[in-house]
């Protein structure tokens, strides 16, 4: 049966001389895959809207097995983000984050969103290093491991000040530190942009200004938290730590 989704490409396969095997992330059925016949061929319009980060609507047929993509039109193709290497990579981390940690036909239409808006912004130049902090810890909420953030996770102390353990998985209160000597200590500051980028939806996000030596420390948690805890080889985030050398200094 022929089904209408909408979704948004998370990466494409080769597949033979002129097909592809696609991976969207819909907001109705969740991860899936598809094979696009003839979408190699550039005068094909398979070709047009089986390119990575476009976002459409897609007539799909799926199954048990690997399902077949019958036609799709675009809703946006984020041109933006393709047109930037910069805006392209940290997309590609996304994408490739997502396509990693969701299990196959889950529907979320929460995080769906979630990633579509931060597509959106991405496009829209804001800070791409905040927007992918945002969606990683709601990814790693969906994968069943987000640190504790609300409270110590040894005793349940809500109020501060507070350190990261990665050890024990989240805030530690000035009580509980003993259990990690190497959590991080956070100001007040850093613990409540932690809990807001765990717990806000993307679409509010406004201008939020973050030090660069403060966002560096954040991207060191939370890479160094994933390693403990993720466990999945992100090949796109090795690109991203290439570009850091082109940036100039502060």
């Amino acid at each position: 049966m022929l089904e209408k989704i909408e979704g948004i490409v998370l990466r494409t396969k080769d597949y033979g001389e002129t097909h592809k095997i696609v991976t969207i992330f819909s907001r109705e059925k969740g991860k899936f895959a598809v094979m696009a016949k003839g979408a190699k061929k550039p005068k094909s319009r398979m070709s047009s809207i089986t390119q990575p980060f476009i976002h459409g609507h897609y007539l799909v047929q799926t199954g048990r097995n690997l399902g077949s993509l019958s036609q799709g039109e675009v809703i946006s193709s984020l041109r933006g983000v393709r047109e930037d290497i910069i805006k392209t990579a940290y997309a590609a981390y996304v994408a490739e984050m997502t396509d990693k940690m969701l299990e196959e036909k889950q529907p979320d239409p929460f995080l769906f969103q979630q990633f579509l808006q931060t597509l959106i912004w991405l496009t829209e130049d804001k800070d791409p290093e905040i927007l992918t902090l945002m969606y990683e810890l709601k990814l790693y909420k969906k994968a069943g491991f987000a640190p504790q953030l609300d409270a110590c996770v040894n005793c349940g102390n809500e109020n501060g000040p507070f350190s990261f353990s990665i050890k024990e998985g989240g805030f530690l209160c000035f009580r509980c530190n003993h259990l990690d000597p190497d959590a991080y200590g956070l100001s007040e500051n850093m613990a409540k942009l932690l809990r807001l980028f765990l717990h806000m939806d993307a679409a509010r996000l406004g201008n939020i200004s973050i030090k660069e030596e403060n966002k560096k420390k954040l991207r060191q948690l939370m890479d160094a938290y994933y390693d403990y805890y993720g466990g999945y080889f992100i090949k796109s985030k090795k690109f991203l730590k290439q570009l850091d050398l082109f940036r100039p200094e502060d």
